[in-house]
Parts: structure tokens; C-alpha cells; sequence
């Protein structure tokens, strides 16, 4: 199975080596204190407590599995290589919705760093993609669920 490359900064390949470090001691260890407590209940057939824990052992596993697959087909943004004369993966950039005359600005990441509350929107996201190579002043179409959606790009930054 060919695995797709996961485009993340250095910032979020940190956070994702964080998150993976806390999985595999902290969280491994407390679940397995809960299980050990669990089985001193006895009966494992209807030991709720003793289930619960499995089932947290189980989906505690399956995101370190995730997080090390992320990790391995990471590919770190090089943050000198990023321009501002088209838009690419770590750059932000204002955007003017044009039916609304309304400025926006997002930073385009890639798709495990997405964050609406901070304006970080995918590169695979609808407007993302219309926007990945585009230039200052360029008015680009995006395709939303409501139709299309026409923004001139203002300006291009780090």
C-alpha cells in the first residue's frame, strides 16, 4: 500500500513526536494501572471497569500507530525554501472574497495541523487547493458546497 506523504512544519512534526512520547509512557502507564486495579475486581466476565480499560488500551494503541505512520511519511516543510511569489504549504495569505468584498486570511498547512480557530485550513481542503500556486492580485475559484466562490489573493507572507 503506497502511503501518502504527510506535509507538516517543524512545529507540527514536534507536537506530533509530543503527543507520540505522552501515548507511549504517560498514557500507557496509566492504563495499565487501571487494568491492574480492574482485574483485582475479579470476574472478568462482568467486570465493566476491567473492559473499559481494554478498550482504552485499544484505542490508546491505535493513534501510536497512526502517529508513528505520520511521522514516518512526514516531509518538513524547509521553511527557507517557502517563497511568497505563488502560495504553498506554510505560507498565509489575504484573501479577498469578492461577492462579499470581505478579507480573510488563512495559513495553508498541511492536513494534520489543521486548526479553523487559528485560520490554519489544509492544503487539500476546496480552498487550499485553489489557491496552492497562485499569485498576488490572481483572482482564484474555489468550489464549496454552495457553488462557487471567487477570492483575489492580496498578499502572500511567511
Amino acid at each position: 500500500m503506497d502511503e501518502k506523504e504527510v506535509l507538516l512544519t517543524k512545529d507540527g512534526y514536534e507536537k506530533l513526536e509530543q503527543e507520540l512520547e505522552f501515548l507511549k509512557t504517560t498514557r500507557r502507564a496509566e492504563i495499565a494501572e487501571r487494568i491492574k486495579v480492574a482485574l483485582g475486581f475479579g470476574d472478568l466476565s462482568e467486570n465493566s471497569e476491567y473492559d473499559e480499560a481494554k478498550n482504552a488500551q485499544a484505542e490508546n494503541e491505535t493513534k501510536i500507530a497512526e502517529l508513528e505512520n505520520k511521522i514516518r511519511y512526514a516531509k518538513i516543510i524547509d521553511e527557507k525554501e517557502i517563497d511568497t511569489k505563488t502560495v504553498q504549504v506554510g505560507n498565509t495569505v489575504k484573501l479577498l472574497d469578492i461577492e462579499f468584498n470581505e478579507e480573510v486570511s488563512y495559513t495553508v498547512v498541511g492536513s494534520t495541523e489543521v486548526d479553523i480557530s487559528q485560520n490554519k485550513i489544509s492544503n487539500e481542503s476546496p480552498i487550499g487547493s485553489a489557491i496552492l500556486g497562485a499569485k498576488k492580485d490572481q483572482v482564484v475559484d474555489v468550489q464549496a458546497p454552495s457553488g462557487v466562490i471567487q477570492y483575489k489573493i492580496l498578499s502572500i507572507t511567511k
